[in-house]
């Protein structure tokens, strides 16, 4: 299971804080670890009293934690204090994660969860090494120092707080308006995400929004994708907000979108087989350039919903690494053999590329897989989906293997197609 860290202070209610991102993440099968900044005495119509965790005990937390599980991804929630940031920001500065900052400030109920000049902290030591941060309206003010009236303002804002290179997701939902539209800044641009208003957002929204967000990122997917679906997510989440006590409603976090466990089965997937490949492949079989496995979604219709390795699978110092992690839309020409592949049998949905060798096409047909070759010589200006539909045609069936001898001079490639990683495995410990 992929496990993200959640580092953010304790709320009694159980409707935001550390409890919000162990169950937004637990939807999204991610396990969540925690690093706890503050306990507070808080329900739904007030933060009655905050005790904050020594700096010793928060680093303690994270050297516990970091030095036994691989982390994916790590969020930032209430921090409380410059000092709790400062430890913060030392510990995490050489994790090569990504890092999610929540600048936690205010409560849902208005109190304060900050002390003086932390808003001052975030943006010299977390900003600089955060790959998101995700302030509301109240938060972007206070670290752009300036008001935010217009969209103007929203897109000064968001240059102000990621001049460090950052990515700023500003949440429109303190803004005016019968739609809410959050503004993602990424590389200097804008893009804007728009949602019909619902009624008031409840407890937790904020930390049940970046956590869906840093879940989504410990699964590989990117930025955009990332906040795309959380926002997707939170949307549902506020419309399924529930009472339980007197005050501010909670947001519901257990909820996902319809294909959410598809996409994150589908990635799981590609990775645990990732692993076994690094233990089952030899040099030999690995082409020049690296080899990779690819996986599609049911009904892919495009790259974009068939996942691989964003890095191939390289031999270096006598051994097969893994050099990156699983994301959509990773393999271009792998998803194109897939989707081709798939008009003739759905079922077939799994691909990976081997180095060409005679011996081995050999010693796959006496374990009795069927091979087909692909013909490039004489179809040069066909493309390489073309050329797989065009092959399997003329054979009348999907083969386990295609061969693709004739690809070019310095790399000849051996395509086995597989319903899923673990046939593909099944396939491939047949002959190794």
């Amino acid at each position: 299971m992929r496990c993200a860290l959640s580092i953010a202070g304790s709320d009694s209610v159980g409707g935001a804080g550390i409890q919000a991102d162990i169950k937004a993440m637990g939807s999204l099968d991610v396990h969540c670890c925690t690093v706890i900044t503050a306990i507070t005495a808080q329900n739904t119509t007030a933060v009655e009293e905050i005790l904050p965790i020594s700096e010793e005990m928060v680093q303690a937390q994270l050297e516990a934690v970091l030095k036994d599980v691989d982390i994916k991804a790590i969020k930032t929630g209430m921090l409380y204090s410059p000092e709790i940031v400062e430890v913060v920001a030392d510990f995490l500065e050489d994790h090569e994660v990504p890092l999610i900052v929540d600048p936690v400030m205010v409560a849902t109920v208005g109190d304060s969860l900050a002390t003086k000049d932390l808003a001052r902290s975030i943006k010299r030591e977390l900003i600089p090494i955060c790959e998101l941060i995700t302030p509301n309206k109240h938060e972007a003010e206070i670290l752009a120092d300036m008001p935010i009236r217009n969209e103007s303002d929203v897109r000064y804002a968001c240059e102000v707080i990621g001049k460090e290179a950052s990515s700023v997701l500003l949440k429109g939902g303190h803004m005016s308006g019968g739609t809410v539209t959050d503004y993602l800044y990424l590389s200097s641009e804008i893009t804007k995400l728009q949602y019909p208003r619902l009624e008031k957002a409840g407890h937790g929204s904020g930390c049940t929004l970046s956590a869906f967000i840093t879940a989504n990122m410990a699964k590989g997917m990117d930025i955009v994708n990332s906040v795309q679906n959380a926002r997707k997510l939170i949307q549902q989440s506020i419309a399924e907000q529930y009472v339980i006590g007197q005050g501010e409603k909670v947001v519901n976090p257990l909820i996902r979108t319809s294909d959410d466990r598809e996409n994150f089965e589908v990635l799981d997937r590609v990775d645990a087989a990732a692993e076994h490949l690094v233990d089952l492949i030899t040099e030999e079989l690995v082409p020049g350039g690296g080899m990779n496995i690819a996986y599609a979604k049911r009904n892919a219709a495009g790259p974009e919903q068939i996942a691989a390795m964003d890095k191939r699978l390289t031999f270096h110092n006598g051994s097969l690494r893994k050099n990156g992690k699983p994301k959509f839309g990773a393999a271009e020409q792998m998803s194109y053999v897939l989707l081709a592949v798939m008009k003739f049998d759905p079922k077939v949905r799994c691909n990976v590329n081997l180095e060409y060798s005679a011996e081995l096409v050999e010693l796959m047909e006496e374990c009795g897989l069927t091979i087909e070759y692909m013909d490039r010589k004489n179809n040069r200006k066909l493309l390489t989906g073309e050329l797989v539909t065009a092959t399997i045609k003329d054979a009348g069936y999907v083969p386990d293997v295609l061969v693709d001898k004739d690809k070019n001079k310095n790399e000849k490639l051996i395509r086995i197609l597989a319903e899923d990683p673990d046939d593909m495995l099944d396939k491939l410990e047949s002959f190794l």
